[in-house]
């Protein structure tokens, strides 16, 4: 995400292939069994810590916070495309 633009609006594809690079660099989790579907403590094996590592790693490629509130009902790599999709299209809102 940080190299096409943090406010260009990608594809759900391009923030699941994004996804898949960050978790495989910051949690060794192969790229195959980060899907849609993958539920992230359960099925990636990741914990509240890993979560927490995460949410900076988006704020940090979106440029907008995340409030802890909307990240809490965030279960699935699904859920997580959602996210950047809604922070990718304020931070695209907000340019002049």
């Amino acid at each position: 995400m940080g190299d096409k633009g943090v406010g260009a609006m990608l594809s759900r594809e391009a923030i699941l292939d994004q996804l898949r690079e960050f978790l495989g660099e910051m949690f060794e989790i192969p790229p195959e069994r980060v899907t849609l579907e993958a539920r992230l403590y359960q099925d990636l094996d990741l914990d509240s810590i890993d979560a927490v590592d995460l949410v900076v790693k988006l704020q940090e490629v979106t440029g907008q916070r995340i409030r802890p509130e909307a990240f809490k009902a965030v279960r699935t790599v699904g859920d997580v495309v959602d996210c950047v999709e809604e922070l990718l299209a304020v931070n695209a809102a907000a340019r002049p």
